[in-house]
């Protein structure tokens, strides 16, 4: 197969009613695109169809597509990790099952990527120029913003949202991190930004247009005490240099999940 230009990659755990039209949605976008796309959906072990609407939904569909199955829930972060390291574009989206970001934005992110050259463009809820077309409850925007205020305080990044799942990368940049990256959970988002940020690796933070889609996977009190706990690991094990990159362009891989490459679109 020839090598695409992007991988889209989506993690979804029990997205059966929800992951249909998002796929219409994204395999309408590729193929209109004037270069060569490749879909990467990983199941977190779902106890739902969720792998087969992504195979039904993909097969015949013209564009090149992958299932990934994981044997057992692992965590969005582990989800994601998968679908980075198995993608073979130049340019990685990550973007949830949901599409609170429009896939139509990944065209902002290109454009910004286009400039850069190189590294990771985030989507952000935040800025000031970003459209939050349909917010969440008040109690999850109000933990949301103290989460960020804390990763802020916690890890030096300047980001205003570091959780919004619509991020570009260059794979040639990301993968070495991805195959160094330990959270499997939803904190992975700061996880790679942290150690990008200090192996000098640009990343630029680009307003887009969002809308709060019922059904989150967050728990809106527990969730975030682990994920700040995450966050003080991930300081603690980049001084601990389990983040080091010197064993090659890539590192070795991982091999402390147990997964599976069951199915194939």
């Amino acid at each position: 197969m020839p090598q695409p230009f992007l991988s889209i990659v989506i993690p979804a755990y029990n997205e059966q009613a929800r992951l249909g039209p998002s796929l219409s949605a994204v395999l309408a976008w590729a193929k209109k695109s004037p270069r060569l796309v490749e879909l990467i959906v990983v199941d977190d072990g779902s106890s739902d169809d969720t792998a087969g609407v992504a195979r039904n939904r993909t097969d015949g569909s013209g564009v090149d597509a992958t299932v990934l199955v994981n044997e057992r829930n692992r965590g969005k972060g582990f989800s994601l990790r998968r679908g980075v390291l198995s993608a073979r574009g130049d340019l990685v989206l990550l973007t949830d099952a949901d599409l609170s970001t429009p896939i139509e934005e990944a065209d902002r992110l290109i454009e910004h990527m286009t400039g850069m050259g190189r590294g990771i463009v985030i989507g952000s809820r935040a800025l000031r120029t970003s459209k939050v077309e349909v917010h969440q409850n008040p109690m999850r925007e109000l933990m949301g913003r103290i989460f960020n205020r804390l990763v802020r305080l916690l890890t030096g990044l300047p980001f205003r949202d570091t959780q919004c799942g619509f991020k570009l990368m260059t794979r040639r940049d990301v993968a070495p991190i991805f195959q160094k990256a330990r959270i499997d959970g939803f904190s992975y988002d700061v996880e790679i930004l942290y150690v990008a940020v200090r192996r000098g690796v640009p990343v630029k933070e680009v307003a887009v247009s969002w809308r709060n889609a019922p059904g989150s996977k967050v728990g809106i009190l527990t969730d975030p005490l682990k994920m700040l706990a995450d966050v003080a690991r991930v300081r603690r094990w980049y001084r601990q240099g389990l983040y080091d990159l010197s064993e090659g362009p890539a590192g070795p891989a991982r091999t402390d999940g147990s997964v599976k490459d069951d199915s194939q679109g």
